[in-house]
């Protein structure tokens, strides 16, 4: 079959970025003839491998025709389009120019299956993509953390998918409350592999990662591990990520005192070699999808102290099992969980076992057969519906 998945920038090295390749590199993998569409392109090679045998092609190369602003820093021009609403939270990628490149490309597509990956592209697909293409709409954020332009949106159209690919139960639910009679289907996104190299917990480390914005709430974990140190002062906080935040982020280590104790480490390709020196991993989302790099840190047999935040955390961890949960945005909880997976090794221990354990729900080949029947099926349909069409 033909699979056509549509990226807004596959050369950058979000979490949506890395499982889709994760899931195209497996589709190609099985002898699929698979295509990955960057909306945009800022980079010259793609921070993910991709399966030779993927075609990449690019709707709006952006690294010439880049000005400086006052700062020295790239900017790209900004008139808006008139599809994508405000409150998306990559809206401000999709200037007149670009918007247009993408309906042209949706509108040009006339067979296989076409998979779009984020609200903007989900919209422009409703609205514009052949009713004989199999449209999926993949969902990597929960429903309530939309802004309510957005939800309106979603509700006013994703009703034209063949299906909405959703992460969690609970955001299933969600969906099948807002769109009745629309196949709404959990589909999790799978980790690369399973068979990690495990923590022997034997470093004082604590790790986190991901992108340096309000979302992750590292501005949280901060004061949080502030109260750890001074019970466990041989202890280390690393955070993994760049983002606009760093400045902000660094005043805060330095407002509490933790310039000895952690260490903003920009963006690695090495992550599976840090989770296993480490001993604990740490997501202080304020929400999430499904957090994957939470899931990847447990195939590593790390322990995880988590904010039960929207959505995902919950639909993961067992709290007292494989992890410690805590109340959303309750900085004294989360240091507290934290304290007491440090004083206590063997709990530690216990906890990374069954947290790999439970990783191994989400390993490719119990995910990636989903999406292949998913695709056959409704591919299947189509034609079906096709042929009765000219009868």
């Amino acid at each position: 079959m033909r699979i056509r998945y549509m990226l807004l920038h596959a050369y950058g090295m979000g979490g949506t970025i890395r499982t889709v390749v994760n899931q195209a590199n497996a589709m190609a993998a099985l002898g699929h003839e698979v295509e990955i569409v960057s909306v945009v392109r800022r980079r010259d090679k793609p921070q993910f491998r991709l399966h030779p045998g993927i075609a990449l092609h690019t709707l709006v190369d952006q690294r010439t025709g880049i000005r400086a602003d006052s700062l020295g820093r790239r900017v790209w021009r900004r008139l808006r389009g008139k599809i994508v609403p405000h409150g998306e939270f990559a809206a401000g990628y999709f200037t007149e120019r670009v918007e247009k490149a993408v309906i042209d490309y949706v509108a040009s597509v006339d067979d296989g299956v076409l998979v779009t990956t984020r609200p903007a592209l989900n919209l422009i697909s409703a609205r514009r993509a052949k009713r004989n293409v199999v449209r999926v709409a993949q969902e990597h954020m929960n429903l309530g953390t939309y802004p309510r332009t957005i939800r309106e949106e979603i509700v006013r159209h994703y009703r034209a998918f063949d299906t909405v690919a959703v992460l969690t139960a609970s955001d299933q639910r969600d969906y099948e409350r807002v769109l009745p009679g629309t196949r709404i289907m959990r589909i999790p996104n799978a980790v690369h592999a399973v068979n990690q190299t495990p923590s022997r917990q034997e470093n004082p480390v604590v790790i986190a990662a991901g992108r340096l914005v309000r979302q992750k709430g590292f501005d949280l974990l901060l004061p949080a591990f502030a109260q750890v140190v001074k019970e466990h002062p041989e202890w280390r906080l690393r955070i993994f990520g760049t983002g606009p935040r760093k400045a902000a982020l660094l005043a805060l280590i330095g407002e509490h005192g933790l310039s000895g104790h952690v260490t903003l480490m920009g963006r690695t390709s090495r992550l599976d070699d840090e989770l296993a020196r480490a001993s604990v991993f740490a997501l202080s989302s304020r929400f999430e999808g499904l957090p994957m790099v939470m899931i990847e840190a447990m195939t590593h047999a790390l322990p995880i102290v988590a904010f039960d935040c929207p959505t995902g955390p919950r639909d993961v961890l067992t709290d007292g099992t494989d992890g410690l949960l805590v109340p959303g945005e309750d900085v004294d909880a989360f240091a507290a969980a934290l304290k007491r997976l440090i004083a206590d090794r063997d709990l530690r221990l216990r906890m990374g076992a069954a947290a790999a354990a439970t990783a191994r729900e989400y390993a490719p080949e119990n995910v990636m057969p989903l999406w292949e029947n998913l695709f056959t099926e409704l591919l299947r349909a189509k034609a079906g519906s096709d042929t009765r069409a000219w009868r």
